[in-house]
């Protein structure tokens, strides 16, 4: 029912030059308006309704207006992913399967799973004794599908065609009971491999403003990200340059949101902080990024002189065993995660190896230390870093070799505020 009110907003509000130049931003205008006018108006709200039904029947005005808003969508998606460094193989929402929700259900009716109401939708009841939490509609009164019947025409393509040994859908918390639905319907149609079908749930991130304003786009934050960062880079007094301003400033934004939203269970809601996620120290990606910087820093250093041969038996220092014993624990960390789907362990495991580094780093020299030693502790180091970077890689985040950071400050602003 969603495009229904979209194409019917579209056809009242849009502009096709507004659509054109931004997508994304014109479309929730659009939609955001069109929910306040069918809230007050019927005629909206039926027009809508309208609207969808010729889309389900296949009228071919609404067929392609649904397909410049998809095309232009997934351009934009496309471009926005690229700057997380993230790729799709295909796209293809729910949406893309209104004409198989009709096959569900002719094959959900075959199996005796569907019953007609006296409004004429048409439910499944999951519990078998009528309680109403376990009662999902399929169909509408009129004859138009829904989401879960468009989920479950999806979920039966997609493993005719892939074959999956996992499908994992990634979605926020308040589509919980959805998913449960859908997967328990697909058992009872009985398709066995439902039990293979996992969802990972996500909470909310609160206090999530930019400059623009109270709704937040991700390109918005991508875009404060590059900019704060720029802004703190600039403020240090350096004789190093780096090659890439923006490329820099990007990537360790990046690193901050990253492990600001990983480091707790994905399913909690947040408070997010501006001040925070940019702090040099403590468990942020900032700190990351400044850690295998540095880590790259020494061995571009040290590394001619001491990488060829080295004794293992040199590092018996308190600060040696600890790093050792938590290299260790890599796989077991990567075994954890990939069990759960919870990317907060490698977050824990990465912020806690960069605080043993740190500490490490300023007692383990290895200037005017024994070549031996000086060996032993530059190994020590690279393996840090490896693992730091592989990591990092895991959760999305490019290292950086070079990294000017500093904390950023506060300053008061003539209205009172503060500002970085």
């Amino acid at each position: 029912m969603q495009f229904g009110l979209l194409g019917t907003g579209f056809q009242l509000f849009g502009y096709e030059e507004k659509l054109q130049s931004n997508p994304l931003q014109h479309l929730f205008e659009v939609y955001v308006q069109v929910n306040k006018e069918a809230a007050d108006n019927k005629n909206v709200a039926k027009s809508a309704h309208e609207f969808f039904q010729r889309l389900e029947l296949g009228d071919m005005q609404a067929l392609e207006l649904w397909q410049k808003f998809r095309d232009l969508s997934i351009e934009e998606y496309v471009r926005i992913y690229k700057r997380l460094g993230v790729h799709f193989d295909e796209y293809s929402g729910e949406s893309f399967y209104r004409e198989k929700s009709q096959e569900v259900l002719k094959l959900l009716d075959s199996k005796g799973l569907l019953q007609k109401t006296i409004k004429g939708t048409a439910i499944v009841n999951l519990s078998g004794n009528g309680d109403p939490s376990s009662i999902c509609t399929v169909m509408r009164s009129d004859g138009t599908s829904l989401y879960a019947t468009r989920d479950l025409a999806a979920a039966i393509d997609r493993m005719d065609k892939y074959n999956f040994d996992t499908m994992i859908y990634v979605t926020d918390k308040g589509q919980k009971k959805h998913f449960q639905q859908v997967f328990q319907m697909l058992q009872i149609m009985g398709y066995d491999w439902a039990e293979r079908c996992q969802h990972v749930p996500f909470g909310v991130v609160q206090g999530m403003k930019t400059r623009r304003g109270e709704v937040t786009f991700l390109e918005d934050v991508l875009n404060e990200i590059r900019s704060r960062m720029l802004q703190n880079m600039a403020s240090i007094k350096t004789t190093k340059e780096v090659e890439n301003p923006q490329e820099t400033a990007e990537r360790v934004g990046l690193a901050a949101l990253i492990i600001q939203d990983f480091k707790g269970v994905l399913l909690s809601d947040y408070q997010f902080s501006w001040d925070r996620i940019f702090q040099s120290r403590g468990d942020t990606g900032v700190f990351l990024q400044y850690t295998h910087a540095r880590l790259h820093s020494l061995e571009e250093t040290f590394g001619c002189g001491y990488l060829n041969d080295f004794n293992t038996a040199c590092l018996q220092e308190p600060q040696s065993v600890s790093i050792l014993q938590h290299l260790l624990r890599f796989d077991e960390v990567l075994y954890r995660s990939s069990q759960d789907l919870q990317p907060r362990h490698i977050v824990s495991y990465l912020l806690t190896l960069s605080h043993l580094a740190g500490m490490a780093h300023k007692t383990l020299h290895i200037k005017d230390s024994p070549p031996e030693v000086a060996g032993a502790r530059l190994h020590l180091f690279r393996a840090v870093r490896s693992v730091l970077a592989n990591g990092m890689k895991l959760l999305g985040i490019t290292p950086l070799q070079v990294f000017l950071c500093c904390q950023i400050q506060h300053a008061p602003h003539h209205n009172g505020k503060s500002i970085c």
